[in-house]
Protein backbone atom coordinates (compact mmCIF):
# COMPACT_ATOMS: atom_id res chain seq x y z
CA UNK A 1 0.00 0.00 0.00
CA UNK A 2 1.48 3.59 -0.56
CA UNK A 3 2.88 5.51 1.93
CA UNK A 4 0.40 7.75 3.56
CA UNK A 5 -2.74 5.83 3.05
CA UNK A 6 -4.71 4.18 6.14
CA UNK A 7 -7.68 2.29 5.67
CA UNK A 8 -10.75 2.47 7.35
CA UNK A 9 -13.15 -0.55 8.09
CA UNK A 10 -17.36 -0.13 8.30
CA UNK A 11 -18.31 0.57 12.01
CA UNK A 12 -22.13 0.36 13.27
CA UNK A 13 -22.14 0.83 17.36
CA UNK A 14 -25.29 -0.60 18.75
CA UNK A 15 -28.48 1.16 17.74
CA UNK A 16 -26.50 4.00 15.33
CA UNK A 17 -26.11 4.43 11.86
CA UNK A 18 -23.20 2.96 10.20
CA UNK A 19 -19.85 4.74 10.60
CA UNK A 20 -16.13 4.15 9.88
CA UNK A 21 -13.19 3.22 12.20
CA UNK A 22 -9.75 2.90 11.33
CA UNK A 23 -8.78 -0.56 10.02
CA UNK A 24 -5.89 -3.03 12.17
CA UNK A 25 -4.85 -4.63 8.81
CA UNK A 26 -5.23 -7.86 10.46
CA UNK A 27 -8.98 -7.72 8.83
CA UNK A 28 -10.11 -11.07 7.46
CA UNK A 29 -10.83 -11.50 3.28
CA UNK A 30 -13.92 -11.01 4.25
CA UNK A 31 -15.40 -9.32 7.13
CA UNK A 32 -19.40 -8.77 8.02
CA UNK A 33 -20.31 -5.84 9.65
CA UNK A 34 -23.71 -5.94 11.59
CA UNK A 35 -25.79 -3.61 12.61
CA UNK A 36 -29.78 -3.33 14.13
CA UNK A 37 -32.44 -0.48 13.43
CA UNK A 38 -33.63 1.23 16.59
CA UNK A 39 -36.77 -0.60 16.36
CA UNK A 40 -34.57 -3.87 16.93
CA UNK A 41 -33.46 -2.95 19.92
CA UNK A 42 -37.08 -0.97 21.20
CA UNK A 43 -39.14 -4.70 20.04
CA UNK A 44 -36.53 -6.60 21.89
CA UNK A 45 -35.67 -5.01 25.10
CA UNK A 46 -38.22 -1.58 25.32
CA UNK A 47 -35.58 0.86 24.91
CA UNK A 48 -36.98 4.71 24.65
CA UNK A 49 -34.39 6.37 21.66
CA UNK A 50 -36.28 9.39 21.83
CA UNK A 51 -35.06 12.95 22.48
CA UNK A 52 -33.41 11.71 26.40
CA UNK A 53 -31.32 9.13 24.02
CA UNK A 54 -29.60 11.60 21.89
CA UNK A 55 -29.12 14.31 24.76
CA UNK A 56 -28.36 12.34 28.70
CA UNK A 57 -24.82 10.43 27.90
CA UNK A 58 -25.93 8.50 31.16
CA UNK A 59 -29.19 7.59 30.00
CA UNK A 60 -27.15 6.08 26.36
CA UNK A 61 -24.46 4.65 28.54
CA UNK A 62 -27.15 2.25 30.38
CA UNK A 63 -28.75 1.36 27.08
CA UNK A 64 -25.30 0.86 25.60
CA UNK A 65 -24.33 -1.47 28.52
CA UNK A 66 -28.24 -3.68 27.92
CA UNK A 67 -27.79 -3.38 23.97
CA UNK A 68 -24.26 -4.87 24.36
CA UNK A 69 -25.28 -7.62 26.81
CA UNK A 70 -28.65 -8.48 24.59
CA UNK A 71 -26.39 -8.61 21.66
CA UNK A 72 -23.83 -11.12 23.50
CA UNK A 73 -26.86 -13.21 24.81
CA UNK A 74 -28.08 -13.72 21.23
CA UNK A 75 -25.17 -13.84 18.81
CA UNK A 76 -22.20 -15.17 21.31
CA UNK A 77 -18.27 -15.09 20.00
CA UNK A 78 -19.55 -12.32 17.44
CA UNK A 79 -17.76 -8.84 17.12
CA UNK A 80 -21.08 -6.98 16.15
CA UNK A 81 -21.12 -3.73 17.57
CA UNK A 82 -17.79 -4.11 18.87
CA UNK A 83 -18.89 -6.77 22.09
CA UNK A 84 -15.71 -8.38 21.83
CA UNK A 85 -14.20 -5.41 23.77
CA UNK A 86 -14.47 -4.41 26.89
CA UNK A 87 -17.15 -2.67 28.35
CA UNK A 88 -14.86 0.16 29.09
CA UNK A 89 -14.21 3.02 27.87
CA UNK A 90 -17.37 2.68 25.54
CA UNK A 91 -18.16 4.75 22.56
CA UNK A 92 -21.00 6.89 23.77
CA UNK A 93 -20.59 9.28 20.78
CA UNK A 94 -21.49 7.49 17.40
CA UNK A 95 -25.05 7.98 16.96
CA UNK A 96 -26.11 11.31 18.48
CA UNK A 97 -28.47 13.04 16.53
CA UNK A 98 -28.17 10.95 13.30
CA UNK A 99 -26.99 12.21 10.44
CA UNK A 100 -28.62 15.85 11.31
CA UNK A 101 -25.76 17.46 13.23
CA UNK A 102 -25.04 19.97 10.39
CA UNK A 103 -28.29 20.85 9.94
CA UNK A 104 -29.50 20.85 13.53
CA UNK A 105 -26.23 23.47 13.28
CA UNK A 106 -27.61 25.52 10.86
CA UNK A 107 -31.03 25.91 12.98
CA UNK A 108 -33.20 22.93 11.25
CA UNK A 109 -35.33 21.38 13.73
CA UNK A 110 -35.72 17.62 14.44
CA UNK A 111 -37.86 15.12 15.21
CA UNK A 112 -37.03 12.34 17.61
CA UNK A 113 -38.75 8.84 17.60
CA UNK A 114 -38.91 6.15 20.24
CA UNK A 115 -37.67 3.01 17.84
CA UNK A 116 -36.30 4.99 14.85
CA UNK A 117 -33.10 7.56 14.11
CA UNK A 118 -34.15 11.16 14.14
CA UNK A 119 -34.96 13.06 11.36
CA UNK A 120 -34.91 16.77 10.36
CA UNK A 121 -38.65 18.68 9.49
CA UNK A 122 -38.97 19.91 6.24
CA UNK A 123 -38.34 23.30 6.78
CA UNK A 124 -36.34 24.37 4.01
CA UNK A 125 -34.08 27.85 3.10
CA UNK A 126 -35.84 30.05 0.47
CA UNK A 127 -33.84 31.52 -2.55
CA UNK A 128 -32.84 34.41 -0.60
CA UNK A 129 -31.65 32.99 2.58
CA UNK A 130 -29.74 30.66 0.80
CA UNK A 131 -27.84 33.37 -1.05
CA UNK A 132 -27.56 35.24 2.32
CA UNK A 133 -26.50 32.33 4.62
CA UNK A 134 -23.38 32.45 6.92
CA UNK A 135 -21.64 29.62 9.22
CA UNK A 136 -22.77 29.76 12.51
CA UNK A 137 -20.75 31.06 15.13
CA UNK A 138 -19.65 27.44 17.04
CA UNK A 139 -19.05 29.32 19.91
CA UNK A 140 -22.42 30.47 20.29
CA UNK A 141 -24.31 27.69 18.26
CA UNK A 142 -26.27 25.94 20.92
CA UNK A 143 -26.28 22.16 19.22
CA UNK A 144 -22.77 22.31 18.71
CA UNK A 145 -22.12 23.83 22.59
CA UNK A 146 -24.52 20.57 23.44
CA UNK A 147 -22.15 18.27 21.53
CA UNK A 148 -19.36 19.33 23.40
CA UNK A 149 -21.04 19.29 26.70
CA UNK A 150 -21.77 15.28 26.05
CA UNK A 151 -18.44 15.43 24.77
CA UNK A 152 -17.05 16.26 28.52
CA UNK A 153 -19.25 14.12 30.16
CA UNK A 154 -17.97 11.03 27.98
CA UNK A 155 -14.49 11.86 28.81
CA UNK A 156 -15.22 12.01 32.86
CA UNK A 157 -17.64 8.84 33.19
CA UNK A 158 -14.94 6.91 30.20
CA UNK A 159 -11.55 8.54 30.38
CA UNK A 160 -11.52 9.05 26.61
CA UNK A 161 -13.84 9.96 24.16
CA UNK A 162 -14.31 7.32 21.72
CA UNK A 163 -16.62 7.52 18.48
CA UNK A 164 -17.73 9.41 15.31
CA UNK A 165 -20.42 12.08 14.69
CA UNK A 166 -22.69 11.36 11.35
CA UNK A 167 -21.63 14.66 9.37
CA UNK A 168 -22.71 13.36 6.11
CA UNK A 169 -21.53 15.36 3.06
CA UNK A 170 -22.34 18.37 1.13
CA UNK A 171 -24.92 17.08 -0.78
CA UNK A 172 -26.48 15.37 2.04
CA UNK A 173 -26.39 18.06 4.12
CA UNK A 174 -27.12 20.52 1.25
CA UNK A 175 -30.38 18.48 -0.18
CA UNK A 176 -31.69 19.06 4.37
CA UNK A 177 -31.35 22.40 3.77
CA UNK A 178 -32.51 23.59 0.50
CA UNK A 179 -34.86 20.49 -0.50
CA UNK A 180 -35.61 19.38 -3.85
CA UNK A 181 -34.93 22.58 -4.58
CA UNK A 182 -31.23 22.35 -4.65
CA UNK A 183 -31.55 19.66 -7.52
CA UNK A 184 -32.93 23.09 -10.04
CA UNK A 185 -30.22 25.19 -8.26
CA UNK A 186 -27.54 22.93 -9.11
CA UNK A 187 -28.75 23.60 -13.17
CA UNK A 188 -30.55 26.61 -12.61
CA UNK A 189 -28.39 29.05 -10.19
CA UNK A 190 -24.85 27.15 -9.95
CA UNK A 191 -23.57 30.54 -7.55
CA UNK A 192 -26.56 29.98 -4.99
CA UNK A 193 -25.00 26.30 -5.10
CA UNK A 194 -21.44 26.63 -4.30
CA UNK A 195 -21.86 29.58 -1.66
CA UNK A 196 -24.61 27.29 -0.03
CA UNK A 197 -21.59 24.29 -0.57
CA UNK A 198 -19.05 26.30 1.15
CA UNK A 199 -20.82 27.51 4.21
CA UNK A 200 -21.50 23.88 4.52
CA UNK A 201 -18.09 22.93 4.38
CA UNK A 202 -16.65 25.25 6.40
CA UNK A 203 -19.33 24.72 9.20
CA UNK A 204 -18.33 20.57 8.60
CA UNK A 205 -14.95 21.60 8.62
CA UNK A 206 -14.62 23.34 11.47
CA UNK A 207 -16.76 21.17 14.17
CA UNK A 208 -15.13 18.34 13.00
CA UNK A 209 -11.55 19.77 13.64
CA UNK A 210 -12.55 21.26 16.62
CA UNK A 211 -13.93 17.58 18.13
CA UNK A 212 -11.02 15.50 16.66
CA UNK A 213 -8.79 18.06 18.97
CA UNK A 214 -10.71 17.67 22.21
CA UNK A 215 -10.34 13.51 21.47
CA UNK A 216 -7.15 13.67 20.87
CA UNK A 217 -6.82 15.49 24.01
CA UNK A 218 -8.28 12.41 25.94
CA UNK A 219 -6.03 9.63 24.30
CA UNK A 220 -8.28 8.88 20.83
CA UNK A 221 -6.54 10.23 17.71
CA UNK A 222 -8.50 9.87 14.76
CA UNK A 223 -6.58 10.73 10.83
CA UNK A 224 -9.91 10.53 8.57
CA UNK A 225 -13.06 11.63 7.96
CA UNK A 226 -16.17 10.04 6.14
CA UNK A 227 -18.07 11.73 3.33
CA UNK A 228 -21.42 10.44 2.98
CA UNK A 229 -22.82 10.71 -0.51
CA UNK A 230 -25.68 8.90 -0.65
CA UNK A 231 -27.54 11.08 -3.22
CA UNK A 232 -25.08 10.87 -5.71
CA UNK A 233 -26.81 8.95 -7.80
CA UNK A 234 -29.14 12.19 -7.74
CA UNK A 235 -27.04 14.08 -10.03
CA UNK A 236 -24.99 13.39 -12.89
CA UNK A 237 -21.46 11.99 -13.12
CA UNK A 238 -20.35 15.58 -14.60
CA UNK A 239 -22.10 17.18 -11.82
CA UNK A 240 -19.80 15.68 -9.12
CA UNK A 241 -17.17 16.18 -11.02
CA UNK A 242 -17.68 19.95 -11.47
CA UNK A 243 -19.41 20.52 -7.97
CA UNK A 244 -18.68 18.21 -4.80
CA UNK A 245 -15.78 16.28 -5.84
CA UNK A 246 -13.60 19.70 -5.25
CA UNK A 247 -15.06 19.05 -1.80
CA UNK A 248 -13.68 15.73 -1.43
CA UNK A 249 -10.32 16.41 -2.33
CA UNK A 250 -10.50 19.43 0.42
CA UNK A 251 -11.64 16.93 3.02
CA UNK A 252 -9.09 14.92 2.56
CA UNK A 253 -5.87 17.33 2.26
CA UNK A 254 -7.54 19.03 5.89
CA UNK A 255 -7.85 15.30 7.60
CA UNK A 256 -5.57 13.14 5.94
CA UNK A 257 -7.84 10.48 4.93
CA UNK A 258 -11.16 10.07 3.59
CA UNK A 259 -13.57 7.79 3.49
CA UNK A 260 -16.03 7.56 1.31
CA UNK A 261 -19.86 6.24 1.71
CA UNK A 262 -22.07 5.66 -1.40
CA UNK A 263 -25.27 3.61 0.36
CA UNK A 264 -26.24 0.47 -1.80
CA UNK A 265 -26.30 2.21 -4.89
CA UNK A 266 -24.18 1.62 -8.14
CA UNK A 267 -21.28 3.64 -7.76
CA UNK A 268 -19.83 2.46 -11.23
CA UNK A 269 -20.64 6.43 -12.84
CA UNK A 270 -18.09 7.97 -10.02
CA UNK A 271 -15.19 5.48 -9.82
CA UNK A 272 -13.06 6.68 -11.87
CA UNK A 273 -13.60 10.59 -9.89
CA UNK A 274 -13.05 8.31 -6.62
CA UNK A 275 -10.01 6.46 -7.80
CA UNK A 276 -7.80 10.08 -8.20
CA UNK A 277 -8.14 11.12 -4.48
CA UNK A 278 -5.01 10.70 -2.70
CA UNK A 279 -5.65 8.86 0.77
CA UNK A 280 -9.07 7.51 -0.22
CA UNK A 281 -9.08 4.94 2.94
CA UNK A 282 -12.20 3.41 2.38
CA UNK A 283 -15.32 3.27 -0.21
CA UNK A 284 -18.60 1.34 -0.35
CA UNK A 285 -21.16 0.73 -2.75
CA UNK A 286 -23.84 -1.75 -4.00
CA UNK A 287 -24.13 -5.50 -5.64
CA UNK A 288 -25.32 -3.55 -9.01
CA UNK A 289 -21.88 -1.89 -9.58
CA UNK A 290 -19.14 -3.09 -11.53
CA UNK A 291 -17.17 -5.04 -8.19
CA UNK A 292 -14.27 -6.04 -10.21
CA UNK A 293 -13.63 -2.79 -12.18
CA UNK A 294 -13.98 -1.21 -8.68
CA UNK A 295 -11.41 -3.37 -6.79
CA UNK A 296 -8.83 -2.89 -9.87
CA UNK A 297 -9.71 1.16 -9.92
CA UNK A 298 -9.36 1.44 -6.40
CA UNK A 299 -7.00 -1.31 -4.73
CA UNK A 300 -5.79 0.56 -1.65
CA UNK A 301 -9.13 1.59 -0.18
CA UNK A 302 -10.80 -1.10 1.89
CA UNK A 303 -13.44 -1.66 -0.10
CA UNK A 304 -17.17 -2.57 1.34
CA UNK A 305 -20.70 -3.66 -0.12
CA UNK A 306 -23.49 -2.61 1.54
CA UNK A 307 -25.76 -5.89 1.63
CA UNK A 308 -29.36 -4.90 1.86
CA UNK A 309 -31.73 -5.73 4.48
CA UNK A 310 -33.89 -6.29 2.53
CA UNK A 311 -31.90 -9.02 0.66
CA UNK A 312 -30.72 -10.53 3.75
CA UNK A 313 -33.94 -11.00 4.63
CA UNK A 314 -36.04 -12.45 1.66
CA UNK A 315 -33.54 -13.51 -0.58
CA UNK A 316 -32.99 -17.47 -0.26
CA UNK A 317 -30.12 -18.79 1.82
CA UNK A 318 -28.69 -19.89 -1.78
CA UNK A 319 -29.49 -16.67 -2.96
CA UNK A 320 -27.53 -14.90 0.04
CA UNK A 321 -24.86 -17.49 -0.56
CA UNK A 322 -24.23 -16.96 -4.33
CA UNK A 323 -24.17 -13.32 -3.36
CA UNK A 324 -21.61 -13.39 -1.15
CA UNK A 325 -19.69 -16.06 -3.45
CA UNK A 326 -19.71 -13.38 -6.24
CA UNK A 327 -18.73 -10.55 -4.25
CA UNK A 328 -15.52 -11.86 -2.69
CA UNK A 329 -14.27 -13.44 -5.79
CA UNK A 330 -15.06 -9.98 -7.70
CA UNK A 331 -14.31 -7.45 -4.89
CA UNK A 332 -12.68 -9.20 -2.04
CA UNK A 333 -10.81 -8.49 0.26
CA UNK A 334 -13.72 -6.24 1.53
CA UNK A 335 -16.54 -5.52 4.09
CA UNK A 336 -19.71 -7.34 3.79
CA UNK A 337 -21.81 -4.44 5.45
CA UNK A 338 -25.43 -5.73 6.29
CA UNK A 339 -26.76 -2.53 8.23
CA UNK A 340 -30.07 -1.49 9.14
CA UNK A 341 -31.71 -5.60 10.34
CA UNK A 342 -34.95 -4.77 10.99
CA UNK A 343 -36.44 -7.24 14.12
CA UNK A 344 -38.58 -9.35 11.79
CA UNK A 345 -35.35 -10.95 10.54
CA UNK A 346 -34.06 -13.96 12.14
CA UNK A 347 -31.16 -14.24 14.01
CA UNK A 348 -30.43 -17.66 12.64
CA UNK A 349 -30.36 -15.64 9.31
CA UNK A 350 -27.72 -13.18 10.37
CA UNK A 351 -25.78 -15.67 12.17
CA UNK A 352 -25.47 -17.83 8.86
CA UNK A 353 -24.08 -15.07 7.10
CA UNK A 354 -21.31 -13.77 9.85
CA UNK A 355 -20.28 -17.80 9.47
CA UNK A 356 -20.37 -17.52 5.81
CA UNK A 357 -18.13 -14.84 5.54
CA UNK A 358 -15.61 -16.45 8.28
CA UNK A 359 -16.17 -19.72 6.01
CA UNK A 360 -15.21 -18.11 2.80
CA UNK A 361 -12.11 -15.84 4.92
CA UNK A 362 -10.90 -19.42 6.11
CA UNK A 363 -10.76 -20.92 2.82
CA UNK A 364 -8.81 -18.33 1.15
CA UNK A 365 -6.45 -17.75 4.13
CA UNK A 366 -5.86 -21.87 3.61
CA UNK A 367 -5.57 -21.17 -0.81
Amino acid sequence: MPAGICQQISYIAPAAPARRQPATGKEPFLRPEVGFTPNWFRTAMGIDFGQKWHTDPAYRRETVLAMRAELRRRFPGSKIGGIDRPDKPLDLLTGVYGGNVVVMIYGVPIKYAEDNWPNCEHKYLSDDEADNLQPPDLDENPVFGDIMRQVDWIEQSEGQIHGFLNWQGILNNAQRLRGEKIFFDIIDAPDRCRHLFECIHSTMSEAIKRLHERQRKSGVDINFMTVSNCLVNMISPQQYRDLFLPFDVRFQKEFGNIAIHNCAWNADPYIEDYSRIENLGYVDMGMDSDLARARQMIPNARRALMYTPMDLANKTWGQVREDIERIARDYGPCDIVAADIEADTPDERVQALIDLCEEISNRKENQ
